[in-house]
């Protein structure tokens, strides 16, 4: 892969190239992509979306929103250096095409910003709620109207694929969705495969998928665009990653293992005598302790200590990057940065306490319990609904159920595919409030 090719600014429906050199410095196309991103309404919702407490009723607990912004500020940081150490290795890329280390940190941070946005209420048992109801609910009965691949994207309803049809899609009107960089989109796609087959190798970039049925033209069009490498075998459509998705990737890695910990310890699931203990290992080689110990409260002592985490977790990662820069642009780089730190048993045991006393606490296991029975049930509704109406078999319910719904998703002279995934990404949609009031609606509990 070529990087001239890999920061395209070019965009849905352009017939000119965009070139960088003639670029206007203050409205930078890249950090367009950013401002779009943050001003569209499916990145509000996240502000009531679970990061990892489902309906906390603290305001200190992370949603996707506020772990999406913090990793879009990770991210801004990674790039940058990264681009500067780039532009050293590759000085063409700004003395002929006009590039500077600040267009990387824009490409990462809009990604970054975007990566959450497609992800369900609930956290990650909301793609799998919609997935088993899909697979072994009521909506298994819409089997024999898919084709397989078309039934494969909602069993294993994907949020990441999701998030690339929120970006993309287009609406009358509306041509390629919020119309970003295809540099941006690009960095933003993790698994730049189809649902099908289903992990076809150990390489990081086969572990999901990225797309939908409904935008693999899309799709291709933009991994064609970028010069990624084709690597699916015989008509199975997959590419290489981005190089620059491997920057998005560390940043969300280094804030879930960071904050979500932080989140335990504010809420009192984790001690922090673990934090101090499991923390200082990671910054033992930076610490000030004397600036340490004269802080008097714990919330300045997690704050001093998380700063101090996650720069470390940084410069690890851009170190890392730039030693396979060589390897990750032929599509040989097969894991993740963070799995290859040098800082990685120190990663593991964090992850594994948080696993231990936060994402399997009692508190989460019963509000995801719950959302599962939401999000069936929602599903449920608005899927026979559609299909009947569809079909000439409304009745007066089914009417007037989809007279609750966005006109976007009541359209029904679509594919029994169209109408079934759009019922899918409306679900997703919904913050975790917003899909229990609902659903009280739908249970006969709220007028």
């Amino acid at each position: 892969m070529l990087w001239e090719q890999l920061l395209s600014l070019k965009r849905h429906g352009d017939t000119h190239k965009r070139l960088r050199k003639e670029q206007d410095e203050t409205r930078l196309g890249f950090e367009v992509d950013y401002d779009r991103v943050i001003f569209s309404s499916a990145f509000r919702s996240l502000q009531d979306k679970t990061q990892v407490i489902p309906l906390s009723q603290t305001d200190f607990v992370h949603t996707r929103l506020t772990h999406s912004l913090e990793v879009s500020v990770v991210g801004r940081s990674l790039g940058r250096i990264t681009g500067k150490k780039l532009l050293e290795k590759y000085p063409h890329l700004q003395q002929v095409h006009g590039y500077q280390f600040n267009d990387f940190g824009a490409i990462v941070a809009a990604a970054a910003l975007a990566h959450d946005i497609g992800n369900p209420p609930f956290g990650h048992s909301g793609e799998k709620a919609i997935g088993e109801y899909f697979k072994n609910g009521n909506g298994s009965n819409y089997r024999t109207l898919l084709s397989e691949s078309e039934y494969q994207d909602i069993i294993d309803f994907e949020g990441n694929a999701n998030g690339f049809k929120l970006l993309t899609e287009s609406r009358l009107g509306v041509e390629g969705g919020l119309r970003l960089s295809y540099a941006t989109l690009g960095a933003y796609m993790k698994y730049p495969k189809e649902s099908l087959p289903k992990k076809p190798s150990q390489h990081i970039a086969d572990k999901k998928f990225g797309y939908f049925q409904s935008e693999k033209h899309a799709f291709q069009e933009i991994a064609q665009e970028l010069g990624l490498l084709k690597t699916g075998q015989n008509n199975a459509i997959s590419f290489s990653r981005h190089p620059l998705t491997y920057l998005v990737e560390a940043a969300d890695d280094i804030c879930y293992t960071i904050i979500d910990f932080e989140d335990g310890i504010n809420l009192g699931l984790i001690s922090e005598d673990y934090a101090l203990e499991y923390l200082i290992k990671l910054v033992k080689d930076t610490i000030n302790t004397k600036k340490y110990n004269a802080l008097a409260y714990q919330e300045d002592r997690l704050s001093y200590l998380r700063a101090l985490a996650i720069n470390t977790l940084i410069m690890d990662a851009i170190e890392l990057f730039m030693v396979n820069e060589e390897a990750i642009l032929k599509g040989n780089y097969a894991t993740s940065l963070m799995d290859e730190s040098r800082y990685k048993a120190q990663i593991k045991d964090i992850i594994a306490l948080s696993i231990n006393n936060m994402y399997q606490s009692k508190e989460v296991i019963e509000k995801e319990i719950a959302g599962y029975k939401i999000i069936s049930d929602i599903l449920d509704v608005y899927c026979t609904a559609l299909i009947r109406t569809k079909n000439g078999q409304a009745s007066s319910y089914d009417r007037l159920m989809l007279q609750t719904l966005p006109e976007f998703y009541r359209r029904t002279h679509i594919t029994d595919y169209g109408i079934l995934m759009g019922t899918c990404c409306y679900v997703a949609s919904l913050s975790d409030r917003a899909a229990v009031h609902i659903h009280n609606k739908v249970m006969g509990r709220q007028l």
